[in-house]
């Protein structure tokens, strides 16, 4: 069955009394090209495993079937079991598993269906819960890759650069783990139903090697999301007031030392910055 033919997915769909929720952020694609295009970039080949969120009627899941060795897919809306047993029943490499992916446990999933491949997430992730299935999969720490489309609002805040008013505390999080690539945009005209945004696709690849050393990592994402807490503040005050340990005097002079205004804000700081900040302050807070 051709997924991506609008008359026949109304049809497919219409037989099982399938109707689509706005809750769940459903938009299936009708435009052939674009699985296709998200499956290939993906970079995907026989010796892998692969996660998706989301697989709607299974139009990217069958096409990450023809290039991956393992797909778990996981989907929210239990309508959909009848359909997927449908149109995946061709392929034995996939295993579609109902579950809420924010909430679910996602290496245990993968350490179950997809073995001890390298794993690699590629979804069509619904818009409304873009930021914490990123960010999941990002402090899993166990995916080589992820490519994904998101609103292209959501793309260019993680793409975003110091100093831009799309850059915010989840920017520079995504840049310490992962290097960064906008691939292509998506209209709406490729969904049924079709959203009011264009979609863009990205891919995240894991870092060789970090940025530089932290001390902890843990400490240095408190002092990041603490400067953009309260962002138009400046960092001295943004980060005393998340973490009172941390006296305002001493991210002044950590600042100095690293040759920045001590009045500057966390929005001008890189990744990088960032992580040498951090470790300068817990070496003050430990004396």
């Amino acid at each position: 069955m051709e997924l991506t033919n609008p008359t026949l997915v109304k049809a497919l769909l219409e037989s099982h009394g399938f109707r689509f929720s706005k809750p769940m952020g459903q938009n299936f694609l009708i435009a052939s090209w674009v699985p296709e295009d998200i499956a290939d970039s993906a970079r995907l080949t026989k010796e892998d495993g692969v996660l998706e969120i989301g697989p709607g009627i299974g139009v990217l899941t069958r096409e990450l079937c023809e290039r991956a060795g393992r797909v778990l897919s996981l989907e929210l809306d239990e309508r959909l079991r009848p359909i997927l047993a449908k149109t995946l029943a061709a392929y034995d490499n996939v295993d579609v598993v109902f579950t809420d992916a924010v909430k679910a446990d996602l290496i245990s999933l993968c350490r179950e269906h997809l073995g001890k491949r390298p794993w690699h997430v590629c979804a069509n992730l619904p818009y409304n819960v873009t930021t914490p299935l990123l960010t999941a999969f990002i402090e899993a720490g166990c995916f080589e890759s992820i490519t994904v489309m998101i609103q292209r609002e959501a793309a260019q805040r993680l793409c975003a650069a110091p100093g831009s008013a799309d850059y915010c505390a989840f920017t520079a999080e995504v840049d310490w783990f992962m290097e960064r690539e906008t691939l292509f945009d998506v209209s709406p005209d490729c969904f049924l139903p079709q959203p009011k945004v264009t979609s863009t696709v990205l891919r995240l690849t894991k870092r060789e090697a970090p940025l530089c050393q932290v001390t902890d990592e843990r400490f240095f994402l408190r002092v990041l999301k603490a400067a953009f807490a309260q962002r138009r503040k400046a960092l001295p005050n943004a980060i005393n007031a998340a973490m009172p340990q941390l006296s305002k005097d001493a991210v002044r002079e950590t600042l100095e030392e690293m040759g920045l205004s001590p009045d500057i804000r966390g929005e001008k700081l890189s990744a990088l910055q960032f992580a040498i900040l951090a470790n300068s302050l817990l070496c003050k807070l430990n004396g």
